[in-house]
């Protein structure tokens, strides 16, 4: 075959595939679900739900119920729904998070405009010389010096004929929905990490209240036993005993009252604030409502609700387009040009008959050596997409982890505060009995001082477990995705539908 025949019949086969409108690569089709039908082991039962706490009665699983986007609202705390608020409205993250996405938008927006062709004009005035002694003259009339005005507008197009550009703007499509689901992330994080914060606080001040009364319960003990050593019924060593056991407990107040500082500052960042300027609301445990549904997406699902899995999708998704690029950047580039003007030697004779000029163009540029760069580059578009895949199921692996961390911390949660329930219920009835057995004057006053330290240690502790289940509730909101394709406001873009 001459080489005529070979550029006639390299030049028939681009036809075709340009006709064909191929795009060179793997096509990206989103990843199955897992094959898993639960996110434990062993079948999901409801935690128990312990009598005579009212906030936590009632919570229980229920499979496959979509999650509210507003999911914080279930805890009825008007103080914590007013704080997500204005952190979403507020929290530097978040803004950073939207001009990411911007960027990513207009990016991916530029890179459409490769479809279409590009025109430039141009206008070039110049003052020549032209050596006639030695070369042509420029001009008809044969003069040296003269003024020349070319103005032109010139046309080319890049044929896409084996999907490079196509494949460009799909992976800068990938990207901006990459940094949607990145928005969508930080929003969830942020509203649960206010959850959160609400919730430590409440318990803290809890905690401190509790340890405050034991503090003075332990104060009345120590008064009357150094009363009874002073009448020599009790030795030394108790009044001692009793000292060092009081110390104990008020050592534990800076350390409980430095934690709810922090915690301050902590919901006065997330909110953007700075911490001198920390939110009005005090949140306590009496104010908050544990939700008393808990949904369980189901397992195929997830993988649509989570938005790090669906931002990893998209990473997956952009490294399978590079792949066609980088083949694509192999092959033949053929380019098609055009341009039109005119040269006078005055602006009001620019545009006359027989100054006007055009050109059409074709090339075609085949790359035969490039120091075996296109090849490695190939080779790189291939790992990282082995990369963005290894990458997407780990994130896939973590995120059933997630669920599943927070659904047996709930059931693990349940049982604790189930038995808490019971130690503060007994503690409670044996304060009863020791008050009544005082008025009775059965035992000494001391006993009934003791049952109250008791009662309130046993209080103390199921603060920590109510707080406990709180948060982790929370958590399982989280780890399930939080709800965001319920929202109203959502973008409705290609690839951020759920």
């Amino acid at each position: 075959m001459n080489p005529l025949q070979q550029r006639f019949v390299l030049g028939l086969a681009t036809a075709l595939c340009g006709l064909c409108g191929c795009a060179l690569g793997p096509d990206f089709h989103r990843p199955a679900p897992p094959a898993v039908s639960g996110y434990t082991a062993e079948p999901l039962t409801s935690p128990p739900s312990p009598a005579g706490y009212p906030a936590t009665d009632g919570q229980r699983f229920v499979e496959d119920q979509d999650i509210p986007a507003q999911w914080w609202t279930l805890y009825h705390s008007p103080a914590i729904n007013a704080l997500v608020q204005q952190a979403h409205k507020a929290n530097p993250n978040v803004h950073a998070a939207q001009a990411a996405l911007r960027v990513a938008m207009e990016g991916y927006k530029a890179q459409r405009g490769i479809y279409l062709p590009s025109v430039q004009a141009s206008a070039s005035p110049s003052r020549q010389r032209n050596a006639v002694g030695t070369l042509s003259p420029t001009l008809t009339s044969s003069e040296p010096l003269f003024n020349l005005y070319t103005a032109q507008v010139s046309v080319s197009y890049i044929l896409d004929v084996f999907g490079g550009n196509r494949r460009q703007v799909e992976s800068s499509a990938a990207q901006a929905a990459y940094q949607r689901f990145v928005l969508e992330a930080t929003y969830l994080t942020l509203s649960t990490n206010v959850v959160a914060a609400a919730i430590q606080e409440a318990s803290l001040r809890a905690q401190i209240h509790a340890t405050e009364e034991i503090v003075r319960i332990d104060s009345e003990v120590l008064e009357r036993m150094r009363r009874q050593l002073a009448l020599g019924s009790i030795a030394e060593g108790d009044v001692i005993a009793q000292q060092s056991a009081q110390a104990q407990v008020e050592a534990t107040l800076p350390g409980l009252a430095k934690q709810l500082a922090i915690q301050r500052n902590l919901l006065a960042a997330l909110a953007g604030d700075f911490p001198s300027q920390e939110p009005a609301a005090r949140f306590d445990l009496a104010s908050l409502h544990l939700p008393t549904d808990l949904p369980v997406s189901l397992p195929s699902q997830l993988v649509n609700q989570r938005p790090d899995v669906r931002a990893a999708e998209e990473q997956l998704h952009a490294a399978s387009a590079q792949v066609g690029v980088a083949v694509a950047n192999m092959l033949p580039q053929i380019t098609l040009s055009a341009g039109a003007g005119s040269s006078a030697t005055s602006t009001t004779a620019l545009f006359a008959s027989g100054n006007n000029f055009w050109s059409l163009a074709g090339g075609v540029t085949q790359p035969l050596f490039a120091g075996g760069s296109l090849l490695h580059h190939k080779r790189a578009a291939d790992a990282a997409l082995q990369q963005a895949a290894a990458q997407y199921q780990a994130t896939v692996i973590s995120a059933f982890q997630n669920v599943a961390d927070s659904l047996r911390a709930l059931q693990f949660d349940a049982a604790a505060l189930e038995a808490q329930t019971r130690s503060a219920r007994s503690a409670a009835e044996t304060l009863d009995i020791a008050r009544h057995q005082v008025e009775l004057g059965s035992v000494s006053p001391l006993a009934l001082l003791h049952a109250e330290q008791s009662n309130q240690q046993a209080q103390l502790a199921l603060a920590q477990a109510v707080a406990a289940r709180f948060a982790d509730s929370a958590a399982l909101f989280q780890s399930l995705g939080g709800g965001w394709w319920n929202r109203a406001d959502q973008a409705q873009s290609p690839g951020l539908r759920r």
